[in-house]
């Protein structure tokens, strides 16, 4: 098989994937960017919701320190931990700040390496009812200083997100995170 061959199927996945979801870099500054992602499921508030709660079935691995979404767990209220623990060590990723059931669910977290840039992110899930499931959009606000240089590491972060977006909606709808 040739290699334009290769990449005809590759394509076809990510043009796919684009118009499952619709994700955006809404804004992007030295100091600050805001990423976005929506999608509309066939699932009520309450499967969402849950599904929330669940980041160790929809996390890609790749994106943990222990290399195990296994390892990581997320409660849902006020205060609760966004954390990873494994036999050497242990991260809080984030901390919940805000849960509404069915609606809302919210943490501060600068994920990943903007945790040692000393930048404030929060990461927003919002679901919205409709008369066959739930709009759930995915926002990711990150401010810092201007010599932060957030602008640079916009495209990176959405990227990663977008991944843990997709990964989640796909549990969602079929209840495997993995691409199929």
């Amino acid at each position: 098989m040739t290699s334009s061959r290769l990449r005809l199927p590759l394509l076809l996945a990510l043009i796919a994937a684009a118009a499952a979801a619709h994700a955006e870099v809404k804004s992007a500054a030295s100091d600050g960017f805001l990423l976005s992602y929506t999608k509309r499921l066939d699932a009520p508030p309450a499967n969402v919701y849950a599904a929330l709660a669940t980041i160790d079935r929809w996390w890609d691995g790749d994106h943990t320190y222990s290399g195990s979404a296994a390892n990581l767990s997320l409660q849902p209220q006020a205060g609760g931990c966004f954390c990873e623990r494994w036999s050497d060590g242990s991260v809080e990723h984030g901390r919940v700040i805000m849960a509404i059931r069915d609606q809302t669910l919210r943490l501060q977290t600068a994920l990943g390496p903007l945790q040692g840039r000393a930048v404030t992110g929060v990461l927003t899930f919002q679901l919205k009812p409709d008369e066959k499931g739930t709009q759930l959009t995915m926002t990711y606000q990150v401010n810092g200083t201007s010599a932060s240089a957030l602008d640079k590491s916009a495209p990176a972060v959405d990227g990663v997100l977008g991944t843990q977006f997709s990964r989640l909606t796909r549990l969602i709808e079929t209840g495997k995170a993995a691409a199929q």
